[in-house]
Parts: structure tokens; sequence; C-alpha cells
């Protein structure tokens, strides 16, 4: 299994998770993929210090900072050439508990070909923080009908990822652009970590920019929805003008020109389903500037594949 772990920066956390992932693995054989998502600080000297289980441990270098869901794209569409049965993603800070790993394992296991996610039972952020994320929660049901309850944190089975990486909502938002291909799904309920190290980037502006990164998959059906509420307002404003003749005017003009917003917005998102902007399986190596080992377990050899790539002149880049 891989363990996919996108970094900006945040390396004294990732290097907890590591540690504590290596105390996880068992008998099984485990590697870990750090995405470096342009982070402006290098790796610490004596990161893997300490590691005696993992198979591996790389580090895949991005050209450029491009957020944590655009990290996760990549980073699924390049582990497909490594040949894992299973992929793992996680949050790198530790909010995401390693033992909690080998629960969604247990879970996909029993359903081989479903992408497994954790759920959410319970959150340790602040009170501002729950409320904000509550408030997105409702939006997201009322804009598209579907229920908010997961994260990044899952399992993917190999035979996920052609799609994904077939899908330009994989560059917008991982969990979403699951839901979206309707890919057979489980959830586990478990609760939030807190970090081991560090403070969050997520403020309001990087919550709201998630929220709606994650509303865009569903643009169309958004459309639909804020479409048909639009019209069932124009009941409403000539109820208004009956009983309150010197507001018909602007109450009419109010739910016509509502009508028509969400029309025009509608007929735009359909548009745009026609044009093929970023796809994973065709862009996302642009994006990788290389691939560094910075441990590999004594007495094995490693994933065949992962051997190769390295190895393999044309994938690492200065």
């Amino acid at each position: 299994m891989l363990v996919l772990i996108p970094v900006f920066n945040d390396w004294d956390a990732a290097g907890q998770l590591v540690g504590a992932l290596d105390g996880q693995t068992g008998a099984e054989d485990w590697s870990v993929l750090l995405l470096d998502d342009g982070s402006t600080d290098p790796v610490p000297g004596g990161f893997a210090r300490g590691i005696r289980h993992l198979e591996r441990v790389s580090v895949l270098r991005l050209r450029r900072n491009l957020g944590h869901q655009r990290s996760i794209a990549i980073g699924l569409t390049e582990a497909a050439k490594f040949g894992p049965a299973a992929i793992a993603v996680m949050d790198g800070d530790g909010e995401d508990r390693p033992e909690h790993l080998g629960l969604l394992l247990e879970a996909w296991r029993a359903q081989p070909g479903r992408i497994v996610f954790a759920e959410r039972r319970k959150r340790l952020e602040s009170l501002t923080f729950r409320t904000l994320y509550h408030g997105y929660r409702m939006l997201h049901v009322l804009l598209t009908g579907i229920s908010v309850r997961v994260g990044n944190f899952s399992v993917v089975p190999a035979a996920a990822l052609p799609a994904l990486s077939a899908s330009p909502d994989l560059w917008n938002h991982y969990a979403a652009a699951v839901f979206r291909l309707r890919w057979p799904t489980a959830t586990v309920p478990l609760d939030r970590g807190r970090r081991y190290a560090g403070q969050s980037k997520m403020n309001f502006a990087a919550l709201c920019v998630h929220g709606l990164s994650a509303i865009s998959v569903f643009a169309d059906l958004a459309g639909a929805r804020l479409m048909a509420m639009a019209v069932l307002l124009l009941p409403l404003a000539l109820v208004v003008a009956w009983v309150w003749p010197a507001a018909a005017f602007g109450a009419l003009v109010g739910a016509v020109l509502l009508c028509g917003q969400a029309a025009a917005f509608l007929l735009q998102t359909v548009s745009a389903r026609s044009q093929m902007n970023f796809l994973p399986a065709r862009d996302a190596a642009f994006f990788v500037a290389g691939l560094t080992s910075i441990y590999q377990r004594p007495s094995t050899g490693g994933l065949e594949q992962l051997n190769e790539w390295l190895a393999s002149p044309t994938r690492v880049l200065n």
C-alpha cells in the first residue's frame, strides 16, 4: 500500500506522522509518498531517522505551490504508475490519526472495489471554525442535495485510479470528484485527532475557497436547483403583490431577475462541460519537478514499479 501525504512547509508535523505510521505497519508493506507542494523549506536532515518498518519513504516535488486538493490530484495520478493494490490519502498534520488507517484498510478489504472514507464524528477545531463548517454543510446540501461527511482521509483501490485520473473535477476537489463519478464508496465513523505541530492554514478565506471548490464540481446541479428555487419565488412574489400592492413592481421584477440570473448561470455551466481544461492523466506530469527517495528498507527491494520509476532519468527533472 502507498500512503499519499501532501505537505507545504509543515515538515515537523509530517515527520511525526511518518514516524507514527512506521509503528502501525505490522506485517504489511507500506510505502509513504510525501507530496511536496512547492515548499520553500527543504526536507529537514534526518527526516527519516528512526524508521524501521516502512518499505520506502519518498518525496514527490511539485514545481510550484498548487494547494492541498491539486497536490492530491497529482499524487493520485502519478501514484498509479507505482502499481500498489491500494492508496491511502492522509492530511500531513496528524488530524488524520495513523491508528485509524488500519480500520479503513479493514473496511476496504471487506469491500475491495469501494473507495473507503473516514466519516467525521467529532471535530476539535475552534467554535468559530465548527460553526462556519456546519454553515458550509448546510449550503452544500441546499445546492447539491448531498450531505458532506467526509474529507481527504481515505483508501482508494487501484481500480479507481484510471477513472479519477480521467476526471477534470479531481483538479478542484478530491472527495467531490469521487462522488461526481458515482464510484462506489463506504465510510467508517472516526474522530479527528489533534495537530502534531504548527498552526492550521485553514482560515476563513481558505475555508470558503475549499467549500466552493467542492460545490463547483456539481455546478450544473447547483444551477438547476437555484433555478428551481427562483421559479418557486414567482408565486411568492404574486402573493406579495396581492397583499402589498405598493411592493408589487419590486417583488415581481426581483423574482424575474432571479430566474433570469439562475437560467444564465445554468446555461453557462452546462455549456462549459464541453470544454476540456485540466485533465490529470494528461497534465499532472507537467507539475512534477522530481522524485527523491529518502528512506529504503534494507531488507526489501520495494515496489518494483517504483524502483523502475526512480531509476528512470526521464522522471527526475532538475
